[in-house]
């Protein structure tokens, strides 16, 4: 009897570890193909060559060759970084704030906020490009940076991430004499720094992968994210798509260092660790 449950078992885990291979080679089967991509010709890629090639270094070299890539770096990690900072000290007050200082007008509030999640992004493109012409931000970088400060998702997610947080400690804090922004950055910070290392991972993605909004307001070649710079030579008359994958494998580095490095903390952050 006890062999048959364990064959049953063992089946199980062995369909189980084939599942979650294949999804697995799936999820990074983009990846694989991009650099593959990199390796070979326009020609080979439009075939659908599925094996390495040797044109990676010359199209490394084309690509700095029609790419301002410092410059485009810059751009890119000047909005991102600045979003970053500024959404996630925003995101965490609001959070802190709502879940912290309760009471019907603020729940209202609350509620305002989650509502504006259900309202997609190609209905706000119109109004919103006309209130930043209207203060004169039109291309230029704090036109994309403005829009996403008060993001409502991480505003929802740092409120769901307070309820973690030890009331006591607080409590305590206000016995010894704290301030509320006391109690905020000394005490709240550092326990919730799972918490914002997770936020970080969502809006730096957010902000660096972001291209509807900038195609949209960004006008002068020397203001476009690397986004837009890898779309334009994608939609070239004739694209070199060897190009297009190696300028695709750069703007994908930094997300995956970010994530790789912080991925503990992500993991910890969305299952709602506080330490």
């Amino acid at each position: 009897m006890m062999k048959k449950l364990s064959l049953k078992l063992n089946f199980a885990d062995f369909f189980t570890y084939v599942f979650l291979t294949f999804m697995a080679f799936l999820s990074i089967f983009p990846f694989i193909w991009m650099v593959i991509g990199a390796t070979n010709n326009t020609t080979d890629i439009a075939k659908g060559k599925a094996s390495f090639g040797d044109q990676f270094l010359i199209n490394v070299a084309k690509f700095f060759e029609q790419v301002d890539v410092p410059l485009i770096f810059w751009n890119s990690s000047k909005i991102t970084i600045i979003s970053c900072f500024f959404t996630l000290g925003i995101a965490s007050m609001a959070g802190y704030g709502f879940e912290v200082f309760r009471s019907k007008p603020r729940e209202r509030l609350y509620t305002i906020v989650l509502l504006t999640l259900m309202i997609p992004f190609a209905a706000l493109m119109i109004p919103l490009f006309i209130s930043i012409a209207k203060v004169g931000l039109i291309n230029t970088h704090a036109a994309i940076i403005l829009p996403g400060l008060a993001s409502a998702f991480i505003i929802f997610y740092f409120r769901q991430s307070t309820k973690a947080f030890p009331g006591e400690l607080r409590d305590a804090a206000k016995v010894d004499g704290l301030k509320e922004w006391q109690i905020f950055i000394y005490i709240y910070l550092p326990v919730m720094k799972s918490t914002y290392a997770a936020a970080f991972i969502i809006v730096f993605m957010a902000s660096w992968n972001n291209y509807l909004w900038p195609l949209i307001v960004l006008q002068s070649n020397e203001l476009k994210t690397i986004t837009l710079v890898i779309s334009s030579l994608a939609s070239a008359y004739y694209p070199d798509y060897g190009v297009v994958m190696v300028g695709t494998i750069m703007a994908t580095l930094p997300t995956l260092a970010i994530f790789f490095i912080m991925q503990r903390q992500f993991v910890q952050g969305m299952l709602g660790a506080v330490k």
